[in-house]
């Protein structure tokens, strides 16, 4: 077995103990809930023991790697491998029970993530990728729809936690919503990336992300076939993150420029 491969191993099997351990705990009730960046920025207790689980089995297995989880686990890597953590992404639909939240990681080394894995415990539906040898679900490759037809294409968007943000972020879905099949908004970064890597989506688009947000989804999306940029078709960052099919990627992408400039 590769080193990749034991990365990606542990990524699944701690996953899965974190994703099953939050979905039976959700299945009892929330205890505490509080607020982070504003008001509707949430974390439950969940979200804390997930990123304690998993980053005290990779320090356990993998005691040189770093780390970097959404909930302030930090730990410097000595092995030039970071693991980037999203212990409940979607922690807004886990609070009210909807089954659109995953747990996400990432292994990261200097040219980008290794491996990712994207677990989504509700569906049963694990999606993963080394870097160069494609992408999963459930241990079956995927890869992204073909859809020459913007007008055809079901995009994917989401939106700030900021009100103010929301609002302006709204104002361009009149004009790109008249010019393709319909928009859905799930509330969770590394689903939607996986969904566009296995053609649920022909597109997804937001701002404001963080690292956590987008290591593992990034990775998958792009092993699956997905052109993953900034709306301007440059490099992507937690900024800005457009990933689609590339049929309609350069058409979608000044769609969304022109959107934003009204």
């Amino acid at each position: 077995m590769s080193e990749n491969e034991e990365l990606l191993e542990l990524a699944v099997s701690l996953a899965h103990a974190a994703g099953d351990m939050a979905l039976s705990g959700r299945k009892n009730g929330l205890g505490d809930v509080v607020t982070k960046s504003t008001a509707t920025d949430m974390v439950t207790e969940f979200d804390q023991a997930s990123e304690v689980l998993i980053a005290e089995g990779i320090r356990e297995a993998r005691p040189a790697d770093g780390i970097i989880g959404e909930e302030g686990a930090h730990h410097e890597s000595l092995s030039g491998i970071t693991w980037q953590i999203d212990p409940i992404d979607g922690t807004t639909n886990f609070f009210f029970d909807l089954p659109m939240w995953a747990v996400s990681i990432a292994a990261v080394d200097h040219v980008g993530s290794l491996i990712g894995v994207v677990y989504i415990p509700a569906l049963g539906e694990t999606f993963t990728a080394i870097r160069g040898t494609g992408a999963l679900l459930n241990g079956r490759p995927i890869a992204v729809r073909k859809n020459p037809l913007l007008s055809d294409a079901l995009v994917c968007t989401g939106f700030s936690y900021s009100a103010q943000k929301r609002v302006l972020q709204a104002q361009r879905i009149p004009l790109i919503i008249e010019q393709v099949r319909d928009i859905r908004r799930v509330g969770a970064a590394a689903i939607d990336l996986c969904f566009v890597a296995c053609g649920r989506y022909d597109a997804y688009f937001e701002e404001n992300l963080l690292s956590w947000d987008l290591a593992a989804g990034h990775l998958i999306a792009t092993e699956a076939g997905a052109i993953v940029t900034d709306f301007s078709g440059n490099t992507v960052h937690p900024a800005e993150v457009l990933a689609s099919q590339p049929q309609i990627h350069r058409e979608l992408s000044s769609l969304i420029l022109r959107a934003s400039k009204q």
